[in-house]
């Protein structure tokens, strides 16, 4: 495989997976100057006239659908971990003898370990979409037929608009439906919020099969997925538990220490003139990110501060502000617990967007650069202010990108992390994988102290005379080295790249090796 260095410094394929590739140019370097993907016109003779598109199962939609070897099948992720349509998916895409499928999800959760198998025996050829979990671990140790694809949510919105991947089935969960297409997700025993990750699955995609547990008469509404974007639609028992869209990292934290960093990210929007009236933000979904939200909250009551919108993933801290008039408007990219879905459901202020609109860096501007402050997190961060989201200091993918990307695009962002994890450092000299450019992280708040990115001289003079512990991020990984000692670096084999880490515009910014076998 031929490696050219990029922008960034990075060795990154030429081709991936048959497909030639554009090396990372440098932010807001790279402007694509061709014309919009588009679906095949459909008519509406070929449809029935009773508007009834109900076929018996699964199986029978996916033959109607044309399936065929080496197509791309796409699928959502808002009900995280308690998916069950997918691993029943391709239970039935395997069950048909269907081969070398690209698997092009919005997310993927460790519930999907269920398609290794399908992964071993060539009936899934490689995943463009996160790799979290045993699915990361697979990856990262050589064993997926292709390369798997990194992007940003809306990466991957720019990545089926620019033509770079056609879906050729889109398999949406629905939670609600009619037998026309119509579908939503705030309604239904499997109710997971919006389900607007589907969007472009079901306005590109060559075929869309709407799948649901909940099938109303017609008209379903509120409508999320438009039923005139819809081929066929498929009634199961059940698509999953959605009480597991509920995980791990959307409760606040209870440790001593990221409360500290919690605590010191509200009061650095605070004293820099961030917080004020009108103001927006918007917080990660990780623990520490949540706490932040209380803190802040507390803030904006004490001075009467009122936020126009803020940003999701919704939880419940973000319902609360909505409710105790904290803020106009909650702009929701996916919800994170019930009282999200409840609060979506009843609110006509808690708004549901799509990628499209929040994040797709090819379309005419979005919400991310009109976020005052987005809080988020990392696994790692370096001495130039690079930050890594998918991988840990061992090499091994574990998590996916999300939206991270495109909200460092926010005017201001700030990563709150621990200064190190199990006696790891966070901190260190050079990211493991490098997801997103130091020029666009702003502050990095620890335990240990805040490190602002000495570009944003706007910051550093409104926190001159703060009492936080302002330092340079050098001196923080100094710090965290006398504790830990440098961490061990893994050891690849650069003969092979397991993943490649799509940047915001498409083009390659980093590549995952392949671990070498201890």
């Amino acid at each position: 495989m031929k490696l050219i260095k990029n922008a960034a410094g990075r060795l990154v394929p030429f081709v991936v997976n048959g497909q030639r590739q554009i090396p990372f140019k440098g932010v807001n370097k790279y402007k694509p100057d061709g014309v919009k993907a588009k679906p095949k016109i459909s008519s509406c003779k070929d449809y029935p006239e009773d508007g009834n598109k109900v076929v018996r199962n699964l199986k029978e939609a996916l033959k109607k659908a044309g399936i065929k070897n080496g197509m791309t099948i796409s699928t959502h992720h808002h009900l995280r971990d308690g998916d069950a349509l997918t691993n029943y998916l391709f239970d039935i895409v395997h069950e048909l003898g269907i081969k070398n499928i690209r698997w092009f999800p919005s997310a993927s959760f460790p519930v999907h370990e269920h398609l290794i198998k399908y992964l071993e025996d060539g009936t899934i050829h490689h995943i463009e979409g996160s790799m979290n979990g045993p699915l990361g671990r697979f990856t990262s140790e050589g064993k997926m037929k292709g390369v798997g694809v990194l992007r940003s949510h809306g990466g991957r919105y720019q990545a089926v608009q620019d033509g770079e991947a056609h879906i050729d089935i889109a398999v949406i969960a629905a939670p609600t439906a009619d037998s026309f297409g119509n579908a939503n997700g705030v309604t239904g025993k499997s109710a997971s919020g919006l389900i607007g990750f589907a969007l472009v699955d079901s306005e590109y995609a060559g075929k869309v099969i709407v799948v649901t547990d909940n099938l109303v008469p017609f008209p379903c509404v509120p409508w999320q997925i438009q039923g005139n974007n819809v081929d066929y639609v498929v009634q199961v028992d059940s698509l999953g538990d959605s009480t597991k869209i509920v995980s791990g990292t959307t409760e606040v934290t209870k440790s001593p220490d990221r409360l500290l960093i919690a605590e010191y990210v509200a009061q650095f929007i605070d004293e820099a003139g961030i917080m004020k009236n009108g103001f927006s933000f918007q917080a990660g979904s990780g623990g520490t990110n949540l706490a932040f939200v209380l803190y802040l909250k507390e803030r904006m009551k004490a001075k009467g501060i009122k936020a126009r919108f803020v940003r999701g993933g919704s939880t419940k801290y973000l319902v609360q502000l909505l409710e105790e008039g904290l803020t106009d408007y909650i702009l929701d990219g996916q919800t994170f617990d019930l009282e999200g879905v409840r609060s979506m459901r009843e609110n006509p202020n808690h708004v549901n967007t799509s990628p499209f609109i929040s994040y797709n860096f090819h379309g005419k501007g979005n919400f991310a650069s009109m976020v005052d402050v987005a809080v988020l997190g990392a696994t790692e961060v370096d001495v130039k202010f690079n930050a890594n989201v998918v991988s840990h200091s061992d090499g091994y993918l574990l998590h996916g990108i999300g939206g991270w990307q495109n909200c460092l695009y926010s005017k201001c962002s700030i990563l709150a992390i621990p200064s190190f994890r199990d006696r790891i450092p966070v901190i260190i000299d050079e990211v493991t994988t490098l997801c997103g450019p130091g020029e666009l992280v702003d502050v990095v708040v620890t335990e240990r102290g805040i490190a602002i990115n000495p570009l944003r001289k706007d910051l550093i003079k409104s926190m001159a005379k703060s009492s936080l512990p302002i330092k340079s991020i050098k001196e923080i990984s100094d710090e965290v080295y006398s504790i830990c000692g440098k961490p061990t670096k893994p050891k690849y084999d650069l003969s092979k790249v397991v993943a490649i880490v799509k940047w915001v515009d498409g083009t390659v910014l980093d590549s995952v090796f392949k671990l070498k076998s201890k």
